[in-house]
């Protein structure tokens, strides 16, 4: 594998990576069975299980866009501490508490979910097994499910959106002090690929909760935004990241130059 590569940033670039292939996995098979085959039936257990993954998968994400959005402020406004502050035992250690916080938020509602009795309606207005839709069709208190829903958005949505904006102020800020215009686009360059992610991931549900404060939206509405913007962005990604990266196209021409000289070698012989 090329060394270049070898370092912090893709170290939490290759969770996203995983990340997203797990999330698509969780997701997508109800989707198509969904869509598709018109299939509105699942069992209980595996309800819960679908709920789990897809929590836990979907908040992880929004985690590490924040842990490259870190790499990114270190890497612009404090450039000549980056490899003391950015190492990959800190990444290591960064990326291992938001598999854990993501782990442990995804496991308490599904636990205060089966606490809840379900004596009327039994349909999620959903594409999947939802923590929202499915609370509110229980009979006794679900103040608890309500609670833990809200702090769950508030830390994998409010709170990740709140701190990539504040960090992408103080790299604005940081890129107006760089004397040349030359500079400013080659340091804003690393940040590209980034902030396309962002966008794709944070702007489909920014719509969604707009929408749903300003007026009523309609739960056909909400599914399709919701599920266009649990699926484009895994499969996105890592476009974005090959194409917009110059260490992952110089790698990849690397190794184009190297499969070219051992055919030519082959040819030759």
């Amino acid at each position: 594998m090329e060394r270049s590569l070898h370092t912090p940033k893709y170290f939490a670039v290759c969770n996203l990576a995983i990340v997203d292939v797990c999330s698509s996995t969780a997701i997508i098979p109800k989707l198509i069975d969904t869509f598709l085959f018109d299939s509105q039936f699942i069992r209980y257990e595996a309800c819960l299980a679908n709920m789990c993954f897809v929590l836990f998968f979907s908040s992880l994400q929004s985690l590490i866009l924040v842990a490259l959005a870190y790499d990114r402020f270190v890497a612009i406004c404090f450039p000549l501490r980056y490899h003391t502050i950015i190492t990959k035992t800190s990444m290591v250690v960064i990326i291992a508490v938001m598999w854990a916080i993501a782990a442990l938020m995804a496991i308490i509602p599904i636990f205060l979910l089966t606490r809840l009795s379900f004596c009327r309606s039994i349909v999620i207005n959903s594409y999947f097994c939802d923590h929202g839709p499915a609370f509110r069709l229980a009979c006794n208190d679900n103040s608890p499910n309500f609670i833990m829903g809200t702090l769950g958005t508030t830390i994998f949505f409010v709170a990740p959106v709140a701190v990539i904006a504040l960090s992408y102020v103080c790299i604005i800020f940081a890129l107006l002090k760089i004397a040349t215009q030359e500079e400013r686009l080659k340091a804003m360059k690393t940040c590209t690929s980034h902030l396309i992610m962002v966008a794709i991931f944070y702007l489909p549900i920014c719509a969604t909760y707009i929408a749903a404060l300003s007026s009523t939206i309609h739960p056909n509405a909400r599914i399709i935004n919701t599920s266009l913007a649990c699926v484009i962005p895994p499969m996105l990604n890592p476009i974005i990241y090959s194409l917009k990266t110059e260490e992952i196209m110089s790698a990849i021409k690397k190794l184009h130059r190297k499969r070219n000289k051992l055919n030519s070698h082959g040819t030759e012989e």
